[in-house]
This record gives structure tokens, C-alpha cells and sequence, in this order.
């Protein structure tokens, strides 16, 4: 094997190396706009749930002053979003039974 040969490896080597290290650098910047996006993402969350305990104080304030019972609603609330979320699943089975029995009518197999 001649210098030819060893010189062209080496070069082969070399670009090779620049090209990861490159990528390496695109990594480490995507990596770090990632960490930034976090960390501004946790504190406006942070910032949200400060401002929400704040609106439900006062709410309670305002509810306890006119007599609403914010349990009874808070419960009457959440039954009526189950019943809701109940009603769309009977409806999405019922969707696909309709589909099975048109697939089995037609002789199609699903």
C-alpha cells in the first residue's frame, strides 16, 4: 500500500470526522433551544396555575357572598360531562356495529 492510499484514507477519515462534528454542533443547538422552550414553557404554566388559584379564590369569595354551593355544582359539572362522555361512546360503538353489519351484508371481511 502506497502514501496514495493512506493519504486518501486519511482524508476519507478526516471528512468524515467533520461532518460528525457538525452534527455533533446541530445537536447541541437543538438540544439547548429544546432546554430553553422547556424551562419558558414550565414558568408560563407556573404562571397560569398562580393566576387560576387566584381566579378560584376568588370565585369561592363571590360564590360564599351570593350562597352558591360551588360542590354541589362542581359535582353536578362532572356528572354531566361523564353522562356526555358516555353518550358519545355509545355513539361511537354504535358507529361501528353499523359498519360491521354493512361489511358483513356486502360479504366484506374486516
Amino acid at each position: 500500500m502506497g502514501f496514495g492510499d493512506t493519504a486518501k484514507k486519511i482524508q476519507t477519515l478526516a471528512d468524515k470526522a467533520e461532518r460528525t462534528y457538525q452534527k455533533i454542533n446541530e445537536l447541541r443547538e437543538e438540544v439547548e433551544t429544546t432546554q430553553s422552550t422547556v424551562l419558558d414553557t414550565s414558568e408560563r404554566v407556573q404562571r397560569l396555575e398562580n393566576e387560576m388559584a387566584e381566579q378560584r379564590a376568588v370565585l369561592d369569595a363571590v360564590a360564599e357572598e351570593v350562597g352558591v354551593d360551588l360542590e354541589s355544582v362542581s359535582t353536578e359539572a362532572h356528572i354531566t360531562d361523564a353522562e356526555e362522555a358516555a353518550a358519545a361512546d355509545d355513539a361511537g360503538d354504535a358507529e361501528s356495529d353499523d359498519d360491521a353489519t354493512a361489511a358483513d351484508e356486502s360479504g366484506d371481511e374486516t
